[in-house]
């Protein structure tokens, strides 16, 4: 400060202050509930009937849910025990139903002695299914993940242990044609056989193959019928099967689509086309009463695994249509670079095209899988019991006749932990991979 500056004022600070915390009503709680819900005198009116109308539900429906029964064997039992507890006529759930008919909403007529398996299989299918999720998973585990679908089928349904080798070497015939038929027969004719072959393979030799195996060396365990599946064993087999059987398929379709190949660009188009013009329930009485029309004479094809194909299918054509917005969204200099590095279709495809249009494609993909997820439900209308099903099934019975809302709340709070959870891992995902910047 300059001598002459110093003799125009009366004083001047040479210290800074002390920090001091600021004010009670621009920090904390006080501060978020000003601003977020007494910003304005509408905000405020819209707060107030806010609170009224969630105290109004909680005054109505807590009592009910905490002072519930869970202990009663029917529910003239579960009535008389709330009498002789709260009084005649009290409202009170009755959520013995759940613990007395936990088993049959979970497996349905699963064996119980053979709970492990499905369990088993769950368990599999997380560990198969985390080197996708996660990158920190060790990669080495990508070849568990081939495999587990494999051994889930066989620990559900049991039987021969050749069956799903037979199946594997399906797909491991079309990986062999597609890597290897490029350079002796070009990419379409690989492609193209990458896809019949094995179909072929499957429909007419894989089952005689397995058959000659377990001859030569019997490996196997109990098998259970698909009639025996029900409840949310079965929302979760078909479900999960749609979601990681339909998510490559569907990536091939929309690759298809755009590809200026005509017949694999016009096959995919009437695919396409086709499955989403019709209502699932509609492919679901298909595959309970037509599919075996179309397979070779005396094939008896599971019920279960027809539902499970045309889940498939159907929710493929939809993720195909979301993929493909992804990949319509990148900037033709994209295309153009990965050709200027000199890559074959398939690098381009899978270093640079791919990645990024999965990456804008997660939100639309996550909620497809919702929605199939959901859709499992729309299986009751063609003799399966899931758990809505079962539920119908429990309040038919004589002992638990006129019970309405607890088996619906516990399905609903099933349902919705599941697809919550789905969503809340592509919220994740989407902040891991920073979708909003390109």
């Amino acid at each position: 400060m300059s001598d002459h500056h110093a003799q125009t004022v009366s004083y001047v600070r040479d210290t800074m202050l002390p920090e001091k915390e600021p004010p009670v009503t621009q920090r904390g709680v006080y501060k978020w509930v000003r601003e977020n819900l007494f910003s304005g005198w509408l905000n405020s009116a819209l707060t107030l009937i806010s609170l009224a109308f969630v105290y109004w539900v909680l005054a109505h429906t807590l009592g009910w849910i905490v002072y519930g029964i869970w202990d009663a064997g029917s529910l003239t039992e579960c009535r008389a025990i709330r009498d002789e507890l709260y009084g005649d006529g009290a409202s009170v759930a009755c959520w013995a139903v759940i613990s007395d008919r936990w088993d049959q909403l979970l497996f349905g007529f699963y064996p119980s002695d053979a709970y492990w398996r499905p369990l088993l299989a769950i368990a599999v299918f997380g560990i198969g299914l985390a080197p996708v999720l996660f990158d920190t998973v060790p990669r080495k585990l990508l070849l568990f993940t081939a495999l587990a679908p494999f051994i889930c089928y066989w620990l559900l349904w049991g039987g021969s242990l050749w069956g799903p080798v037979a199946v594997a070497a399906g797909f491991v015939l079309g990986w062999a044609i597609l890597t290897y038929g490029q350079e002796m027969a070009g990419a379409l004719t690989a492609t193209l056989g990458a896809i019949v072959v094995p179909i072929l393979y499957w429909l007419f030799l894989a089952g005689p193959l397995a058959g000659v195996l377990h001859n030569i060396l019997p490996l196997g365990i109990e098998y259970i019928a698909s009639d025996q599946f029900g409840g949310f064993l079965l929302a979760v087999v078909i479900g999960a099967s749609g979601i990681v059987l339909s998510f490559p398929l569907g990536i091939v379709l929309a690759l298809g689509r755009q590809s200026n190949l005509f017949i694999l660009n016009r096959f995919s188009v009437i695919f396409i086309e086709t499955i989403r013009g019709v209502p699932l329930i509609v492919w679901l009485f298909t595959a309970q009463l037509l599919l075996n029309y179309f397979l070779p004479r005396g094939t008896n094809f599971d019920l279960l695994l027809r539902v499970i194909i045309m889940v498939t299918l159907f929710s493929s054509a939809y993720i195909a249509e979301v993929i493909r917005g992804g990949l319509a969204a990148l900037p033709r200099g994209q295309y153009e670079g990965a050709d200027s590095l000199g890559l074959n279709y398939w690098q381009s495809m899978q270093l640079i095209i791919l990645p990024q249009a999965l990456k804008i494609s997660i939100p639309g993909i996550v909620s497809s899988f919702i929605g199939l997820f959901k859709d499992t439900v729309l299986v009751v209308f063609i003799g399966l019991l899931d758990p809505i099903g079962f539920s119908n099934a429990i309040r038919a019975s004589t002992d638990w006749n006129g019970i309405y809302w607890e088996l619906f709340i516990f399905i609903g709070l099933c349902f919705f932990i599941s697809c919550f959870s789905m969503s809340r891992y592509s919220q994740w995902l989407e902040r891991k991979l920073r979708t909003d910047h390109r």
